[in-house]
């Protein structure tokens, strides 16, 4: 049975508030810029602070959520735009960017800079419109490699390209969400991945950014040469700590758990993808939380949900990761995200709403 999300608790509410203000300050110069009205958006996607915080009060005595010590680490709440792909075509950043604000949101994630439908719009304006709503752009996907195409806007293509846009923009991250598979799924294509990773992490570095790699599940699997090999190990051993970093999706890492918990010859090789973590905290900037009901007769063994009304227990693993290592409340980043919400601006209000909401309770 799915966990439905808490509503927003006090603390919250104040906060949106606050951030709805921000949002409508900024309204006029995002509509000039972006060429689109910044609206307030659907009425109901909004909840007053009188209801906010009586509905909060009663929800969080109701689920224990709303005593201790919030789990999400203030000011770094993000959102990849992915998943809002769709708002940021039929109506533009302004109009998201205000939405977001106003639903409590501190960063933002790129997966590209256009907005489709929506009209044109430059980086210097792309920029000035998410400080307009106080949102920090903290970092974009970009594709790693299309070897049939050399104008790709990719790494491999255009890497100078790449950072002088991700520079622009002010991003203190620039990865892909492209798997390492470019050379193959054997030991060596993985050191060869590892050695362009290598370079761009250089380049990156020498501009001041950090550049990442986002998983999906397939980055947990076996070498086709040595089966007993995982993937993922090659590309942690063989990359740069100082030069390549990692974003973890917490949610195809457990799904890869289920996927490749063994194996092709049925040896056991369980693991834990918050261990992945607790043993390198520093090459984890960056994580994706999305969410999935348990369903072990799929493929992934998880059905993608809106965070909070799935199985992922976020309190341990945000806990584990903030309070068990180094500085792991000033430095990680946690960015939502679902790859196909039935509606983006609510999946962006609840996922908001209830990681806002866990709390760690004296003795976790």
């Amino acid at each position: 049975m799915s966990r439905k999300p808490a509503p927003v608790d006090p603390e919250l509410t104040h906060r949106l508030t606050r951030r709805g203000v921000l949002g409508v300050a900024a309204g006029a110069t995002a509509a000039a810029l972006a060429g689109t009205a910044a609206v307030a958006g659907p009425a109901s996607a909004a909840t007053t602070p009188s209801t906010a915080s009586a509905s909060g009060e009663a929800s969080a005595k109701a689920s224990g959520k709303g005593r201790g010590r919030p789990v999400l680490p203030p000011g770094r709440l993000g959102v990849q735009l992915y998943s809002l792909r769709d708002k940021v075509s039929s109506l533009g950043f302004a109009t998201v960017f205000a939405e977001l604000a106003r639903y409590g949101y501190d960063e933002i994630e790129f997966a590209g800079y256009t907005q489709g439908s929506a009209g044109a719009i430059t980086l210097a304006q792309l920029k000035r419109l998410a400080r307009d709503h106080g949102l920090t752009a903290i970092g974009s996907h970009v594709g790693y490699a299309n070897d049939g195409d050399p104008n790709a806007y990719t790494f491999a293509q255009n890497l100078t390209k790449v950072l002088d846009d991700a520079e622009a923009l002010g991003l203190k991250h620039i990865g892909t969400a492209s798997g390492p598979f470019r050379h193959g799924t054997t030991v060596d294509a993985l050191k060869r991945a590892a050695d362009d990773f290598n370079t761009y992490g250089e380049a990156a570095r020498a501009r001041g950014m950090k550049f990442y790699q986002h998983n999906h599940a397939e980055e947990f699997s076996f070498a086709t040469d040595k089966p007993s090999v995982r993937l993922y190990d090659v590309l942690l051993a063989e990359t740069d700590p100082d030069l390549v970093f990692l974003e973890m999706d917490i949610y195809w890492a457990y799904s890869a758990r289920f996927r490749f918990g063994k194996q092709v010859d049925g040896t056991p090789r369980p693991f834990d993808p918050i261990a992945y973590v607790l043993r390198r905290p520093h090459r984890y900037p960056l994580f994706h939380v999305k969410d999935g009901i348990r369903d072990d007769s799929t493929r992934d063994g998880y059905r993608m949900v809106d965070v909070g009304d799935g199985d992922i227990d976020y309190k341990r693993f945000l806990s584990n990761v903030t309070s068990r290592t180094h500085g792991g409340r000033r430095y990680h980043h946690w960015q939502v995200e679902h790859d196909s919400p039935v509606d983006s601006f609510a999946f962006a209000r609840k996922s908001s709403a209830h990681l806002h909401a866990l709390r760690e309770r004296c003795g976790d």
